[in-house]
């Protein structure tokens, strides 16, 4: 270490955390993501920066652990039913995928002079993707619960698995491969499925009564400390049996996603997980041997290129083969074309078996560290060229000659719950809506729904906005709103607009457009619920009945105040400080409802109630 005394651990640990703080916010502000922030951070620290760590390796496997505990945290989300409902992704579409590359990249290396067995290592190695990259591309980018993001993390699954039969490979491939007896490799793979089996039973049978007993003891630490066993111990069983840490910790998380301690391991968990994943790309970034990408610039530079075109030509193919839109295909393929951390293991091994040499496992490490870098690149690359993705309309009519008494834009869970009084009464209502899956899903039910942009005059034109006696607006996002009704209040004066409001600012930008009626999505339901907990506590319901309405007038006269300016006192009011004409004039006080009756009900025991 180049920093030397009593104090090093803490120098260290301080240059870590200041690395981070100061990169992140900086790349996130200027567009280039989280990911190539931790990379400069470490490149920043690390030897070829200010020379604070000398030893990116020691960092580098500690930091693994921020991607076990990632994908800990995607197998809770992961019942196993839903594990098996993508069996033909993992299987088939993962399979295929890997196959297909790793001939391609394979052919790379044979045809540019190198033997077959260190052609077929150091092109199988870049086909393992890499995991926290494509993970931490998915979470930003919110793709992670999609059908598409799915189909990604299937591919990334059966890239966990591949990596035995490939050790197992390396194994065979290696020079002196007669002195290792086909008993012996057999026994490596049963031990791996050994393990697998071991964990499975295990996590079925001894982790929710093992949790149960711990929570029985209160004792907040300890469950922490569970989960961390949990997950470690996980990742250390597969390891030890021939496979990757990340898969035990995935295997641990789907065990117990229908745990009722599910939502309790994620909190714990979550923490580490975001630290230790940072900490894995700043110990990448540090990893990165500038002098041999100097050396070797030429050879780096060709194999980069090589080998990220042909891997995400090989990926694109196979989206299109497995029916991926080209979209899609062209996504995942600029998402996944990097090698990943896997490949040190495997180029390890290789080392260790005489399949390579030294300098060409420090160049391929070097070529796979360069193309990690890449990626958060290319991605953004590739965001800034290609059109959004557009929807396919098959089986799906558009809103044209609609002619209801209702209109209803928006048939989200909202939009749903509103059609249903007006349906039972036999009202003819219109809906529309643009999400294609909402509307395909929605016949599957009965409802018939039509193709159509709100915040289009042509469409509500077509939707029969014109001739409707009212127009519904249950769109989820609170600036949309405002513009449809904005339009409908302009192009369609006399036609009631009634309006769904996402939060205060948006009802009273809504209450400027002009709209009829508007209610927030929540507020009707909250004093909902708070009228219930007040019965709980043995409240009369007609007491009940008078705190609520009390609370709707608060409300409404707080609305009136700041549309008419008065945004000062509004937020007194809003504080309790200001008073109000009539009943309501009585300042609040901590702990005093909001006027003299109100306060003598939530003052009585709920025995006398």
């Amino acid at each position: 270490m180049a920093v030397e005394g009593a104090g090093d651990d803490l120098v260290q640990v301080v240059a870590l955390l200041a690395a981070g703080v100061v990169a992140v916010p900086i790349f996130r502000r200027i567009g280039l993501g989280s990911i190539l922030g931790y990379l400069a951070a470490g490149l920043a620290i690390g030897p070829f920066g200010l020379g604070i760590f000398y030893e990116a390796e020691a960092i580098l496997h500690v930091a693994e652990l921020g991607v076990v505990m990632f994908l800990f945290i995607i197998g809770l989300e992961m019942k196993p039913s839903r594990l098996w409902g993508l069996r033909r992704e993992i299987f088939g579409l993962g399979f295929m995928q890997v196959l297909i590359c790793s001939l391609l990249l394979t052919t790379i290396g044979i045809a540019t002079g190198f033997p077959v067995a260190a052609s077929f290592v150091a092109g199988a190695g870049f086909v393992l993707t890499s995991t926290a990259i494509v993970m931490q591309s998915l979470e930003e980018s919110g793709d992670m619960a999609t059908p598409k993001g799915q189909r990604i993390i299937s591919i990334l699954l059966l890239e966990d698995l591949a990596i035995v039969p490939l050790l197992a490979l390396v194994a065979f491939l290696a020079p002196n491969a007669e002195a290792t007896g086909w008993s012996e490799r057999l026994a490596h793979i049963g031990i791996g499925v050994g393990a697998i089996v071991g964990l499975v039973v295990a996590g079925r049978y001894l982790l929710n009564p093992f949790f149960r007993l711990l929570a029985e003891s209160r004792a907040r630490e300890v469950m922490t400390a569970a989960a961390l066993l949990v997950v470690l111990g996980s990742a250390l069983a597969l390891q030890l049996g021939g496979l990757s840490m990340a898969m035990g910790a995935f295997l641990a998380g789907v065990m117990l996603s229908e745990s009722t301690f599910r939502h309790q391991l994620e909190a714990d968990i979550e923490p580490f997980r975001g630290i230790l994943l940072g900490l894995f790309f700043i110990a990448v970034g540090m990893s990165l041997d500038l002098g041999i990408v100097w050396d070797n610039w030429r050879t780096v530079a060709f194999y980069v290129a090589a080998y990220m075109i042909v891997k995400a030509v090989g990926i694109y193919v196979v989206a299109r083969l497995f029916g991926s839109g080209h979209h899609e295909g062209l996504e995942r393929a600029v998402i996944m074309a990097q090698g990943g951390e896997f490949a040190f293991v495997l180029y390890s091994a290789a080392l260790s078996e005489g399949i390579l040499s030294t300098d060409e496992n420090a160049v391929l490490t070097a070529i796979i560290i360069v193309s990690m870098v890449l990626t958060p690149l290319a991605v953004i690359a590739l965001r800034a060229v290609t059109p959004r993705e557009t929807q396919s309309l098959d089986d799906v009519d558009i809103a044209d000659g609609l002619s209801g008494s209702v209109l209803i834009i928006g048939f989200g869970r909202f939009g749903q719950i509103v059609s249903q009084p007006l349906l039972l009464r036999g009202i003819d209502v219109s809906i529309i809506d643009n999400d294609v899956e909402m509307i395909q899903a929605a016949a599957n039910f009965g409802f018939k729904v039509y193709y159509g942009d709100g915040t289009r005059l042509d469409i509500l034109h077509a939707a029969g906005a014109a001739h409707a006696r009212a127009v519904l607006v249950c769109v989820d996002d609170g600036d949309t709103a405002v513009r449809i009704t904005e339009l409908l209040k302009a192009e369609f004066p006399l036609v009631p607009v009634l309006t769904r409001a996402f939060d205060r600012g948006t009802t009273l930008a809504l209450i400027k457009a002009g709209v009829d009626y508007q209610i927030r999505e929540t507020f009707e339901s909250a004093l909902a619920l708070g009228g219930q907990a007040l019965q709980t506590l043995g409240v009369e319901a007609e007491s009940v009945t008078e705190v609520l309405a009390d609370v709707r007038q608060r409300d409404d006269e707080r609305l009136e105040l700041q549309i008419a300016g008065g945004l000062q006192a509004g937020r007194a009011l809003m504080k309790g400080n200001a008073p109000v004409p009539g009943p309501l004039s009585q300042p609040r006080r901590a702990g005093q409802a909001m006027n003299p009756e109100t306060a003598d009900i939530l003052a009585r025991p709920a025995t006398e109630s």
